[in-house]
Formats: structure tokens, C-alpha cells, sequence
């Protein structure tokens, strides 16, 4: 963030240490809650404004929930997709997928051109199948 001509302050740093580890994406409320822990008076806004950053960045991506929530991961590698369990908030990347066809025929019936597109798909994992 330094390298971009953002601060770095303990509380900023709270917050990407948090969210570069996690194993699941957090919300914003979950990650004020951890960095809270280390910076009692941190701001619920400080942590808004630095996934903000991280996120125009390339260091984080947002997850959108199917009930309209948002929460943060840290960014992918190159051009991978999502898959998010439903119960533990588990997340794993995939790639390998060719939605080439389909954006292609999206694009001609609507006469859009689309530059990117983002793939997230809901389910449970195996463990919280058993």
C-alpha cells in the first residue's frame, strides 16, 4: 500500500493481516471485530476505507452472497473463480472453466461488448455434506 502512496498505519495493517489470512471471506464486521483485538479504537469506517484500497489494488476481491452481504478475500491469482460453501463460509478458487461460447452468444443477442465477467458459485463443501 506504501508502494501506492497510502499510509501505513498499525490499524490498516490490522485489517490486510486479517484478511490475508483468512480461510474464508469475512465481512467487514467480522474483520473490525479481529482488528479490534489489536487496536481497541479502530473504526468501523478505517476498515471500510482500507478494504476500499485493497480492493482498487488487486489485493482483495469482494464476495457477493446470494442475501446481498458482502465480504472480502484475499485476491486470486490471475483468472479464477469462486466456489463458496453456504454453511463453514469456506472459499476455494478454480480455474481451467471456457465461458467463451456463452459470453461470445450473450454478447451478439445483446449487443454488449464485454471485457470481464466474475463467477461465484454457492454450495457445501464436503465436510458440511456430512
Amino acid at each position: 500500500m506504501r508502494a501506492s502512496g497510502y499510509r501505513a498505519t498499525g490499524p490498516r495493517q490490522a485489517v490486510i493481516d486479517i484478511v490475508t489470512s483468512a480461510r474464508r471471506a469475512l465481512s467487514p464486521a467480522e474483520i473490525h471485530a479481529q482488528a479490534r483485538k489489536r487496536y481497541p479504537s479502530l473504526g468501523l469506517v478505517t476498515v471500510y476505507r482500507t478494504l476500499e484500497a485493497l480492493e482498487d489494488l488487486g489485493l482483495v476481491q469482494r464476495v457477493h452472497h446470494p442475501e446481498g452481504c458482502q465480504s472480502f478475500l484475499p485476491a486470486s491469482r490471475g483468472h479464477e473463480h469462486l466456489l463458496l460453501c453456504q454453511k463453514c463460509g469456506s472459499a476455494e478458487t478454480f480455474s481451467g472453466d471456457n465461458l467463451d461460447p456463452l459470453i461470445h452468444k450473450i454478447a451478439e443477442r445483446t449487443g454488449y461488448r464485454i471485457d470481464q465477467h466474475w463467477l461465484q458459485l454457492f454450495g457445501l463443501c464436503a465436510r458440511c455434506q456430512k
